[in-house]
């Protein structure tokens, strides 16, 4: 089965390519982002603007052919790749909460941006706390390595290679 998305926008960041990108959002505390949303889809956006935050999901279009275990940036062990957030998947889909600052026609302004340039999005969610948040949670190999993820960015490790 195959499966065939079109973007509904890309994301405009100041992110060119992925060395240096934070590596998660709440690493990237003010960082400022616009969406431009094709105009077909700027009506889907009533109602939004109540939200604080919103989640957005979106392709990896420069990662490299993803790999079943990887090295992430946080560890220097090796990891499946779905116990890891890493770029490189077999379904390069992404997701990252980001603020909502402002919505102006089918343009929106966000923040707390951890996004390359010119990634394609596909759907755009609201955040709710009731329904999202969680308690009683574990990190799995990640316990010891929170709170790292401030101090580490991109290195480019999982970037297409330029042909």
């Amino acid at each position: 089965m195959k499966i065939c998305y079109d973007p509904i926008g890309f994301i405009k960041t100041p992110f060119k390519e992925p060395k240096g990108t934070p590596i998660q959002p709440t690493a990237a505390k003010g960082i400022r982002a616009t969406i431009e949303l094709k105009e077909e889809y700027s009506t889907a956006l009533q109602d939004l603007a109540g939200f604080s935050h919103i989640i957005l999901l979106y392709h990896f279009h420069l990662s490299k052919e993803p790999s079943l275990v990887i090295e992430p940036f946080l560890d220097g062990k090796k990891h499946g790749v779905f116990a890891c957030r890493a770029p490189s998947r077999p379904n390069p889909i992404g997701i990252s909460i980001v603020r909502l600052i402002e919505i102006d026609a089918n343009k929106i302004t966000i923040e707390d941006v951890d996004i390359l340039d010119g990634t394609p999005l596909l759907d755009i969610k609201p955040y709710v706390e009731d329904f999202d948040k969680r308690d009683n949670t574990r990190s799995g190999w990640l316990e010891g390595q929170i709170g790292r993820h401030h101090q580490v960015v991109d290195d480019g490790r999982f970037m297409k290679k330029h042909e």
